[in-house]
C-alpha cells in the first residue's frame, strides 16, 4: 500500500537528487501519509508541519498548516491546524497505526514577517501544535520551532529520520510571499458551494 494525497491539490512527486529517493513536496494545506519509502518535504516560515509516525508499522505522514484554528466551515478548513492535525491522525489510524504508538516531530512556527511583534502567527502556530499533541497524548520526540529562520524539512517516515535546513534570511521574502499567496488564494475560496475531495 502506498500513500496518496488527500487534499484536492495534488502533491508534487519527484525523485530527490540529494537523498536519491522518491519524494513528495507538501505545500500549505496539504498532508500525506506514506509507507513506501517516500520522503516528505516542505518549506516552512510561520507555518507548522507535524510529522507523525507509527514506528512499528514504519507508517508516517506530514501536514502543513497556516493558522492554529478558525472556522472550518469557511470553505478552506485545511489551512487550520485543528483540522490538519485531526485528518492526519485519522488517516494514520485508518491505515492501521496504533494511537498508543504514535510519536511526533514538529517544525516551523518562525516569525519571519517583520512588523508582527504582538502575538505573531508563527508563535501561535508553534504553541498550538505542542498543546494539541499534549492533549492527544502523542509524545513530541523532536522539534525545531520558533526563531526567525525559515526551514526546509525532509521527513523519512520509514525510519523516522528528519533533516532540517535552516534557510538564510535571503529566503524570508520568498517564503513569506509563498505563504501570503496561499492565504490570499484561500481567502477567495467560496464560503459555500465548494467541494473538498478526500
Amino acid at each position: 500500500m502506498s500513500g496518496a494525497a488527500l487534499q484536492t491539490d495534488d502533491v508534487l512527486r519527484y525523485r530527490d537528487p540529494q537523498f536519491k529517493v522518491p519524494a513528495a513536496k507538501l505545500l500549505p494545506t496539504q498532508y500525506l501519509v506514506v509507507d513506501d519509502g517516500t520522503a516528505l518535504v516542505t518549506v516552512l516560515g510561520s507555518c507548522v508541519a507535524a510529522c507523525i509516525r507509527d514506528p512499528m508499522l514504519q507508517l508516517g505522514g506530514m501536514n502543513h498548516f497556516l493558522l492554529p484554528d478558525g472556522n472550518s466551515g469557511d470553505g478552506a478548513p485545511a489551512r487550520y491546524g485543528s483540522y490538519a492535525m485531526e485528518v492526519l491522525i485519522n488517516e494514520l489510524l485508518k491505515r492501521g497505526a496504533s494511537r498508543k504508538r504514535l510519536e511526533a516531530k514538529v517544525f516551523g512556527g518562525a516569525n519571519v514577517l517583520k512588523g508582527f511583534t504582538s502575538n505573531p502567527v508563527g508563535t501561535r502556530n508553534a504553541d498550538f501544535v505542542i498543546a494539541y499533541l499534549a492533549a492527544e497524548r502523542i509524545p513530541v520526540v523532536a522539534e525545531d520551532m520558533r526563531g526567525i529562520h525559515p526551514r526546509k524539512v525532509f521527513f523519512f517516515p520509514q525510519t523516522g529520520k528528519v533533516m532540517v535546513n535552516r534557510l538564510p534570511h535571503a529566503h524570508d521574502a520568498e517564503v513569506a510571499a509563498a505563504e501570503s499567496a496561499v492565504r490570499s488564494r484561500l481567502s477567495r475560496t467560496p464560503v459555500s458551494g465548494g467541494v473538498e475531495l478526500f
